[in-house]
């Protein structure tokens, strides 16, 4: 039974064998087509090399300095605390780390960058209109009425776009994202982050870049000190009104004593206006001491809470090219071309063998 079996494995391999050199010498005779496909192929991959419009790509670093340690400034707080008044110990969290590499690659950002300007040949327009006229879809709309009279004007009131002008911003921001827009660090332990803009366009990769980054920074600087800021307005406008009637109480007493001038001291009735505005002065004064003093110590923690985004790298003209080399489009069109005959000669005859 063994012996058998073997045989049989042998017969097997042998035929394997057998068929690999039919099918090989089936290829060898069709060598001519073969080469043929692959000499169509190289010649279209030089072609497509040459239509081919290079890739820019702009990149920008920066390195966020972000102070939340304590030191004098911790005591400061406790002593504002004591109190009874917050003054925004801390911006918040949430644009930390991972958050912060996604926050430029959301939709708000992306938008609100593609409608700031930007001056391309003396005229000012707006980044989602250098984009348009790159990509050249405004020969596409031309037959649609309702997208050939659309214009994207810088700084353009986003919320009240019509439904086609967010789907075309929607279809701006989906490119990006997904094929040109690349945020963050290229070592976990280096807290240095990258931005990459890739475009065909050399001018709109380093604008875009470095408008993002503008775009953010304010976003950002704004959001994570925007409680300590409010806490330091409200104590400034409370310093400015306890300010004004420490000084109407001040004016009250000087009045009264003018009006008790001279009075006779046993009318000492006449005498008590006085002595009421010399305690609202004395209390004002009190009161006016405490916010100054708080009031202060909000700028100190606004200064705290407002984080440094310092620029390292800006993109400078001319920018990295990358492009579909003709030696690449050779290789890879003869390549595929090469493949796609052997297939089909395989499949045809296969096809023959069948229907025979």
């Amino acid at each position: 039974m063994e012996k058998k079996a073997t045989e049989n494995d042998e017969i097997s391999l042998n035929e394997l064998i057998q068929k690999v050199k039919e099918w090989y010498l089936y290829l060898l005779l069709k060598w001519k087509m073969i080469f043929l496909a692959g000499i169509v192929g190289a010649g279209c991959g030089v072609i497509y090399s040459l239509i081919t419009k290079p890739i820019y790509t702009a990149t920008l670093t920066f390195a966020l300095e972000d102070d939340k340690g304590g030191g004098g400034i911790g005591g400061a707080l406790g002593l504002a605390s004591s109190f009874g008044l917050d003054l925004g110990g801390s911006g918040g969290g949430i644009f930390t780390g991972s958050n912060l590499t996604e926050l430029f690659k959301s939709r708000s950002m992306v938008e609100k960058t593609l409608l700031m300007p930007v001056n391309v040949n003396g005229k000012l327009i707006s980044l989602a209109e250098m984009y348009i006229q790159e990509n050249k879809w405004r020969k596409n709309w031309s037959e649609e009425p309702k997208f050939a009279a659309i214009k994207f004007l810088p700084n353009a009131n986003r919320e009240k776009f019509t439904r086609a002008e967010d789907s075309i911003m929607g279809i701006m921001y989906s490119n990006l994202s997904k094929g040109g827009l690349a945020v963050g660090q290229k070592d976990k332990k280096i807290a240095i982050i990258s931005i990459d803009v890739s475009s065909t366009n050399e001018l709109f990769s380093k604008y875009f870049c470095e408008a993002l980054a503008r775009q953010v920074g304010t976003f950002y600087v704004t959001t994570k000190s925007k409680k300590a800021r409010i806490n330091m307005n409200i104590l400034e406008r409370q310093v400015d009104s306890i300010r004004r009637e420490l000084n109407g109480a001040i004016t009250g007493v000087a009045v009264a004593n003018d009006n008790a001038f001279n009075l006779n001291p046993a009318m000492n009735v006449r005498r008590a206006p006085s002595a009421r505005r010399q305690v609202d002065v004395q209390a004002n004064t009190a009161i006016l001491t405490e916010l100054v003093k708080q009031a202060e110590l909000a700028k100190v923690t606004l200064r705290k809470e407002t984080p440094l985004i310092q620029v390292i790298d800006r993109p400078i003209l001319p920018l990295a090219k990358e492009r579909f080399g003709k030696a690449k489009g050779i290789l890879i069109g003869g390549f595929l071309a090469g493949f796609l005959m052997i297939f089909y000669l395989i499949f045809r005859k296969i096809l023959k063998t069948l229907v025979i």
